[in-house]
């Protein structure tokens, strides 16, 4: 049913990415498939990374460590972007179709006031996507 699954993820909160790592895991077990890890960053300095080789870097262990502790193969992708702030959904839409994926697992926040008005980026990935999504919480 499914070829592939992509998982955004967003390394300035790794801690909340557990669960939907488990899931996409659980996932490729149950379709034999692969995972591809999508992270997003800006060549500029971060919070995170002060580069982009930083970062590719720190994505690769994050995808690495899930990979080992679920058992499952994932790979890594980092996107550099000029303003991941305004293109952020685009952008994942984009890496979707480029990697063949046809599944997108995302991990999810509660919802806050802002995301009544603006939506958040689960909300429009699942709203302008044309590809199954498994929103995590």
């Amino acid at each position: 049913m499914y070829s592939r699954i992509m998982v955004p993820v967003d390394l300035a909160h790794e801690d909340a990415m557990t669960k939907a790592m488990d899931q996409a895991a659980d996932l490729s077990r149950l379709y034999d498939i692969p995972v591809i890890i999508v992270g997003v960053t800006v060549s500029q300095p971060t919070s995170v990374a002060h580069n982009a080789d930083e970062y590719t870097a720190k994505l690769e262990a994050f995808t690495t460590a899930h990979a080992e502790r679920t058992g499952v193969g994932m790979e890594s992708h980092p996107v550099i972007d000029h303003d991941p702030a305004v293109d952020l959904d685009a952008v994942l839409r984009d890496q979707c179709h480029t990697l063949g994926a046809n599944l997108v697992v995302m991990a999810s926040h509660v919802p806050r006031f802002s995301d009544v008005i603006f939506g958040s980026h689960a909300d429009a990935f699942v709203r302008h996507g044309d590809v199954s999504v498994f929103v995590v919480r």
